[in-house]
C-alpha cells in the first residue's frame, strides 16, 4: 500500500474520529412494525453494471427478483478495483486501497468486531476457498483463480485472519445449506461470495474438478457469448442460493432480508476507458474516494476526481413488511449505505464513512411497506 499523503492522514484521524459514532435516534427496530430484523443475507456479485444485468435475458431470475420485490436504482460501487469494495462493506472505508493485493492486511474496526460486542452470530461463505488453508491467496492455482482472497474480506484483517475462533465462521460455500437446515445454526449475518465462474467475473480458461462452471473465459463486451455464459452462471447460482435461503426455517420466522449487489460496474479495457483503469465508468456517491490525478494505481492519465465504482444492480428480497412489487429507490447508496443499514437495524455503531449521517443514508427504507 502507498505511504499516505498528508491529506490522507487528516482523513485517517477524521475516520478514527468517526469509528464508534453512533447516530442520534438509531433504532434496532427499524424493520417491520414490532419486530426486528432477524437475519440478513448479502450475496456478492462481479464486474457487472445495473443497466447490464437488470433486465438482461441472461439474468432472469435476478431480475425476477427486482421486478417482484425492489431494488436500489442508483447504487453504486465504492471504487474500483474489487478488494477495496469488499474491504469497504465490513470497514467502511476502504483504506486508500484502489489494488487487488492479496499481501492486504488492516487493522481496523470492522462488522465482525461490532457483531461479536452486539451478541450477534455471523459467517462468510465462500465458494471454492480451500476448507484445508483459508487464508489461501487462490484456489485451485494462479493460472486459474475460482477462488481468489480479494473477494474474501474476512482474511484481510488481522483480527479475524489471527483469530481461530473466528476464522471457524469463514467457511466454504457448502455449509450454507448445513447452517440453514436449523434456525439455531442460521448466522444473523451471512455474507456469501461465489466464485469467479458464478459471480460474472471470468477469466478461467481450464476445468476445475468438482466445479462444473469452469472454464468460464473473460468476457469482452456486454452479451457476448462469454459475457452470457457468465450472467447464466451467476443468474443459476443467485438463484440456487435464494432459494435455499427461502425453504430454510429462519425464513418463515420473523423479518429477514436478502441484498444482492455487484462490487463494482463492467471492466471493458476500452481506450476511452483507460484514464478510467479499464472501467466503464468512476461515478460514485456517498463517500466514495477522491484520488489524485496521475495516480498510478488508476492510470498516469487520471484527471482526478472521485473515483467510484460505477452504478450497479442492487436487488433487495425482504420476507415480510418489506418493499414488494417492484419498488424502485433513488436514493444514492454505496457499499457504505448498506453496511450502515447493518448497524442501524441492529443498533451497532457505526464505522468510518457509515457514520457520516450527511453523506450516507441507511437502506431502511426497505424494511418498511
Amino acid at each position: 500500500m502507498k505511504k499516505l499523503t498528508a491529506v490522507a492522514a487528516l482523513a485517517a484521524a477524521a475516520i478514527a474520529a468517526l469509528v464508534t459514532v453512533q447516530l442520534a435516534g438509531a433504532d434496532a427496530h427499524q424493520g417491520r412494525p414490532g419486530g426486528d430484523v432477524q437475519h440478513i443475507f448479502v450475496i456478492v456479485l462481479e464486474n457487472h453494471s445495473q443497466q447490464s444485468v437488470i433486465g438482461d435475458p441472461n439474468a432472469p431470475y435476478i431480475t425476477s427478483l427486482a421486478q417482484n420485490y425492489a431494488s436500489a436504482g442508483n447504487y453504486y460501487g465504492v471504487t474500483h478495483p474489487s478488494e477495496p469494495n469488499y474491504v469497504a462493506m465490513i470497514s467502511g472505508s476502504n483504506w486508500w486501497i484502489n489494488t487487488d493485493d492479496p499481501n492486504t492486511r488492516l487493522d481496523h474496526t470492522n462488522l465482525v468486531d461490532e457483531l461479536a460486542a452486539g451478541h450477534k452470530t455471523w459467517a462468510a461463505y465462500m465458494e471454492a476457498m480451500p476448507s484445508d488453508d483459508k487464508t489461501a491467496d487462490y484456489w485451485p492455482n494462479t493460472t486459474d483463480k475460482l477462488y481468489a482472497s480479494k473477494h474474501n474480506p474476512f482474511v484481510l484483517f488481522n483480527d479475524i485472519r489471527n483469530d481461530p475462533a473466528r476464522m471457524a465462521n469463514v467457511k466454504t460455500y457448502d455449509a450454507l445449506s448445513t447452517d440453514l437446515a436449523s434456525v439455531a445454526t442460521t448466522p444473523d449475518f451471512a455474507f456469501i461470495v461465489p466464485d469467479q465462474c458464478n459471480d460474472m467475473h471470468g477469466g478461467i480458461y481450464h476445468a476445475v474438478p468438482g466445479h462444473p462452471e469452469a472454464p468460464c473465459p473473460y468476457n469482452d463486451t456486454n452479451d457476448d457469448p462469454n459475457d452470457v455464459a457468465l450472467k447464466q452462471k451467476a443468474d443459476a447460482f443467485v438463484k440456487s442460493t435464494v432459494q435455499t435461503i427461502m425453504g430454510s426455517p429462519s425464513w418463515n420466522q420473523g423479518q429477514d432480508a436478502i441484498f444482492i449487489v455487484s462490487d463494482e460496474g463492467d471492466f471493458t479495457g476500452t481506450p476511452a476507458s483507460q484514464q478510467n483503469g479499464g472501467w466503464d465508468s468512476p461515478a460514485g456517491c456517498c463517500d466514495s474516494p477522491v484520488v489524485a490525478a496521475g495516480d498510478t494505481d488508476i492510470d498516469p492519465t487520471w484527471p482526478g476526481g472521485v473515483y467510484g465504482g460505477g452504478l450497479v444492480p442492487a436487488v433487495v428480497v425482504v420476507n415480510r413488511g418489506g418493499k414488494t412489487g417492484g419498488y424502485v429507490s433513488q436514493t444514492p447508496y454505496n457499499h457504505y449505505s448498506l453496511l450502515a443499514t447493518i448497524e442501524q437495524v441492529w443498533n451497532l455503531p457505526r464505522l468510518a464513512y457509515a457514520a457520516d449521517s450527511a453523506q450516507v443514508t441507511p437502506m431502511t427504507e426497505f424494511f418498511t411497506p
